[in-house]
């Protein structure tokens, strides 16, 4: 089992932590989490005023320069918004920097701002990502690529240089909770992430199911799935309560206020952390548990988790990360490769 975080680089919007502090700090805390041992730290895209990581690649890309271990991923990059050259082209930049570290998830993105800033019609939104995903796929290959479709100017033998370090450059598919999405990742035989924000695992077991079947369907090999969650962790499952769930209202409210959602409260948010629940808020030992009874259920190889959200310290977010890689990661790590007989939990591909 491969374990995590990632983060969308809040910022509380009614004063608060600005910009020019958030991504100093948010790089010192993607420092930390190599140096204490996680396998992964990825930067979700987003051009919302309640974020402040457009640009997830860049950021990245100078937390590559200051790490030697961890992957370093976005979480996700919004490709229907994108351009799949330019995307390839930017994580390859980021996998020479790394040397080897990079990986792009790509999705369709959970809110529209990019959509508007980048003249995309929205009734092409699932035209878009397919579009697009097919090109990115392409590319990521070693013949010269020539591709015509609707959304960007044709392609004729070229071949985009340089090449990343990786052969082929990974990339996941992130899907929510639809179908569709899932059969998509497995038809074009990529991993895939299961992003989610609430609800309980076994919500999620049978769209781990679907996909491993439709890779079966596709004749497409075994790949891992990850399982992205919000979760905190602390010395006590109090302090983590205390000072995650306010901080998980704010950044509800901030993201939602668009959409007519706002308006929950920490104690709404609380009431997400129940058993068997997609959160894992709590001591080491509450979230050792809660991602043990999540790999029971959806027997995944990758677990991430959004440490830092809304106006969460930095003091904190870094304490979580420090018990995330000490005493979380290594007892799941070790229970997961029991349960399996000493099979690979790095990967774990096929291990359900």
């Amino acid at each position: 089992m491969e374990i995590g975080a990632f983060t969308f680089a809040d910022i509380a919007v009614r004063g608060g932590v600005r910009p020019p502090q958030r991504i100093p700090e948010l790089i010192e805390e993607i420092v930390l989490a190599d140096e204490v041992g996680l396998d992964v730290f990825g930067i979700g895209e987003h051009h919302h005023p309640g974020f402040s990581a457009p640009a997830p690649p860049v950021i990245l890309a100078a937390a590559a320069a200051r790490t030697h271990r961890i992957r370093l991923t976005s979480a996700v990059t919004v490709l229907s918004s994108d351009d799949p050259v330019r995307v390839f082209e930017q994580f390859t930049a980021l996998d020479l920097v790394s040397q080897g570290r990079a990986e792009a998830m790509v999705g369709r993105g959970a809110l529209l701002d990019s959509f508007r800033l980048f003249g995309h019609d929205l009734q092409d939104y699932d035209a878009l990502f397919d579009e697009k995903l097919d090109l990115l796929i392409r590319l990521r290959g070693d013949e010269p690529v020539t591709w015509q479709g609707r959304f960007r100017p044709p392609l004729d033998e070229e071949v985009i240089l340089p090449r990343p370090v990786q052969t082929p450059l990974p990339v996941w598919v992130a899907v929510g909770g639809s179908p569709n999405s899932v059969i998509r990742a497995a038809a074009h035989g990529l991993p895939m992430v299961l992003g989610t924000v609430g609800g309980v695992a076994a919500q999620f077991a049978p769209l781990a199911d679907l996909y491993r079947q439709a890779l079966d369907h596709y004749d497409k090999p075994a790949q891992p799935v990850s399982m992205t969650l919000h979760g905190f962790v602390a010395d006590t499952s109090q302090k983590a309560a205390d000072v995650y769930f306010p901080a998980d209202a704010e950044l509800f409210n901030t993201a939602g206020a668009s959409r007519g959602i706002a308006g929950m409260t920490a104690e709404h948010m609380a009431a997400k952390n129940g058993p068997g629940s997609t959160y894992a808020v709590g001591s080491p030992q509450a979230v050792i548990d809660k991602l043990l009874h999540h790999h029971e259920v959806i027997g995944h190889q990758r677990t991430m988790l959004q440490l830092a959200v809304g106006p969460l310290p930095h003091a904190d977010i870094m304490r979580a990360i420090e018990l995330l890689g000490t005493e979380v990661a290594p007892v799941v790590r070790a229970e997961i490769a029991r349960r399996e007989g000493g099979g690979d939990s790095a990967t774990g591909v096929g291990a359900r």
